[in-house]
């Protein structure tokens, strides 16, 4: 089973360069973040006709986050618990049911936090206790499961061309990085570092300062997996290609190959 994530930057904008990508690409499963549209304007009909089931938690203008699968979708769940008062449509999440087994998808969009500090940051940071809370239930649970997405957090130096212009960002902060370093060892697999060590292994591009075609770019779209289903991984790549296209998203995708 291929599941992949990306961030579209806006479906409207983006539905031909999804839908390219889709069809040469061909995901089983397809986390979409940051849709920027609410559910009942989210184009279904062309993703639908290449034959997926289409689930959307979405928000008018902001975030927004939808899976995209060929296969059965059973207990799809909207919103990270924790908060009860927090709007913004940042996590969804569905059981996939596979040929060979199930696995728990859970698509996130992580919080940006800058300017930090302030109060995007403070927000940022407590978003992440209540990942880490949901990250212990799935642990807890020992079944095959994995959380992906635009985590917004460069985990290490070598994911980034220059860690100078990052250091006062909130995506690179010693506290942002701490706090996922905390989710990561509860026993999660990073999926790609998993597979490669290799440096300028990005995920996003800047539309300023010819930022692609210096190859400034920064890895910060991620795929955790629960050791069940880290025990299923066959691949992990980045669709590099696509952010070259016309119209892309700074964004590209990510995906995993898993034995289920």
């Amino acid at each position: 089973m291929k599941i992949a994530s990306f961030n579209i930057n806006g479906i409207k904008a983006r539905l031909p360069a999804l839908l390219q990508w889709l069809e040469e690409s061909k995901p089983d499963v397809a986390l979409l973040q940051e849709i920027k549209s609410v559910d009942e304007n989210f184009p279904r009909e062309p993703i639908e006709d290449l034959g997926y089931i289409v689930e959307t938690h979405g928000q008018k203008g902001f975030n927004g986050v939808a899976i995209l699968s060929r296969f059965p979708l059973e207990d799809v769940t909207r919103g990270l618990p924790g908060d009860d008062t927090d709007e913004q449509a940042r996590w969804i999440e569905a059981t996939v049911i596979g040929d060979k087994g199930v696995v728990r998808v859970c698509g996130l969009y992580l919080p940006n936090g800058n300017p930090a500090p302030g109060p995007k940051y403070d927000y940022k940071l407590g978003w992440m206790k209540r990942l880490q809370a949901r990250a212990e239930a799935l642990m807890e649970a020992e079944e095959p499961a994995l959380m992906a997405g635009d985590y917004n957090i460069i985990p290490q130096p070598e994911d980034c061309w220059d860690t100078a212009p990052w250091e006062k960002d909130a995506l690179f902060l010693p506290e942002s990085r701490a706090a996922f370093r905390r989710i990561v060892n509860l026993g999660f697999t990073e999926a790609l570092r998993a597979r490669t060590d290799a440096p300028m292994t990005y995920t996003f591009w800047d539309y300023q300062a010819g930022a692609w075609h210096k190859n400034h770019g920064i890895r910060i779209d991620h795929f955790l997996l629960t050791p069940q289903c880290a025990d299923r991984l066959i691949d992990c790549q980045i669709d590099r290609e696509v952010r070259g296209r016309e119209k892309p998203s700074d964004h590209v995708p990510i995906w995993v190959e898993l034995d289920i």
